[in-house]
């Protein structure tokens, strides 16, 4: 495969042909002389002119300039031209007319517009020459035939060009796409892990130093759960973050990903920081797909993380539901729901949540609770998207 070069305006100026390039083009500068050797004396004989000497060595000079045409256009498109232009004044057309519209062709297929027309003007005006003063000159009349071998095959390497600049920015900007959308999920997952972290290590320190003085006892156990909360958020971060530590080999450190049959351990957590938590699960639990799994639980913790920062005192609720083709998630808290209308949109949390969700062909539904508190509601496909 050869190696492109950008010409600064987002299309392909210059193209390096490697080895399969090369070996390809000489074997078509090798197909194009035996059929221009072979059919060049019947063409002149057609028009009452002998072929000579002179006529071959011209014909092979232009067929294998060709060898190099993705190499040096340029220099091939001037080879080809000079010697198409000595033939056409001393015989009529023939097969070397072949080689001059693969030399235009490359010339406008594999340079950048400008330099390329610039080049296919000045060979159009060397070919002309022989309507003037060739073997059999026909004037004006010959212009606009003489002009086709021109247009017709630049016109054809522009077209291919500028579909595979196109090609060539798409693909660019797909992978770019892909990359931000990695970007995206990384930074969510970092946003989930490291905000319920955060949230659950606070209210454990303020209760920490409300008891310090009073109950030291009760003070120690809410530092201790202080240290287990933050070993078990850097733990999951490490985790997380391992995928943009990938090897030469496209290997990372993995761990198995969270899922719901971690909801028990979350709530434990949050127990030690008096927030009481209840799971209610309907439904025979069955294995999900991964990336079902992960959302599912990604909306209990940010949802419990939300009660824990903007409900007050409150209790929450998570119900779990299983069934044959999806699997529904429900948080529901005691808190201010009717303060909290917006609760958590001041930042990522509930539009990183529908969007999780919506990614994986899930609903997603959050609002206060008449009579008070917060419900946070999604429904998930159990097939993954494919």
């Amino acid at each position: 495969m050869g190696t492109v070069e950008s010409d600064g305006r987002g299309g392909v100026d210059r193209q390096r042909p490697g080895w399969r390039e090369g070996v390809g083009d000489a074997a078509l500068a090798v197909a194009l002389l035996a059929f221009e050797v072979a059919g060049t004396d019947p063409s002149a004989a057609q028009r009452g002119v002998t072929a000579d000497a002179r006529a071959y060595v011209l014909v092979v000079v232009a067929a294998l300039a060709l060898a190099v045409r993705r190499r040096w256009p340029f220099v091939t498109l001037a080879v080809v031209t000079v010697a198409t232009t000595a033939y056409l004044l001393l015989y009529p057309y023939g097969p070397i007319l072949v080689s001059f519209l693969v030399a235009v062709y490359t010339v406008a297929a594999h340079r950048s517009l400008r330099p390329a027309a610039t080049g296919g003007a000045l060979a159009l005006v060397l070919l002309t020459v022989h309507v003037f003063a060739g073997a059999r000159p026909t004037g004006l009349l010959g212009l606009m035939p003489a002009a086709a071998w021109v247009v017709v095959p630049f016109a054809l390497g522009t077209t291919v060009r500028l579909t595979r600049d196109a090609a060539a920015r798409n693909r660019a900007e797909e992978a770019r796409r892909l990359a931000d959308g990695e970007r995206l999920r990384v930074a969510q997952e970092v946003h989930d892990v490291v905000g319920h972290g955060l949230a659950a290590i606070h209210m454990q320190a303020e209760i920490a130093l409300h008891l310090m003085e009073k109950r030291p006892e009760q003070a120690q156990t809410a530092l201790a759960a202080i240290s287990r909360t933050s070993k078990e958020a850097l733990d999951e971060l490490r985790v997380t973050l391992a995928v943009v530590r990938r090897g030469d080999d496209g290997t990372a450190e993995r761990a198995p990903a969270p899922g719901l049959a971690q909801v028990p351990v979350l709530r434990d957590r949050l127990a030690g920081t008096g927030l009481p938590v209840t799971v209610e699960v309907e439904g025979e639990p069955a294995a999900l797909p991964v990336a079902v799994d992960l959302a599912a639980y990604r909306v209990v913790q940010e949802s419990l993380t939300n009660v824990l920062r903007h409900a007050g005192p409150a209790t929450a609720t998570v119900r779990i539901r299983y069934a044959p083709a999806e699997v529904d998630v429900e948080v529901t808290d005691t808190g201010r729901g009717a303060a909290g209308t917006g609760r958590g949109a001041g930042g990522s949390g509930l539009a990183g949540m529908r969007e999780r969700i919506t990614a994986l062909g899930g609903s997603f539904d959050a609002g206060p609770v008449a009579g008070g508190g917060f419900r946070v509601y999604a429904r998930l496909p159990v097939e993954e998207r494919t």
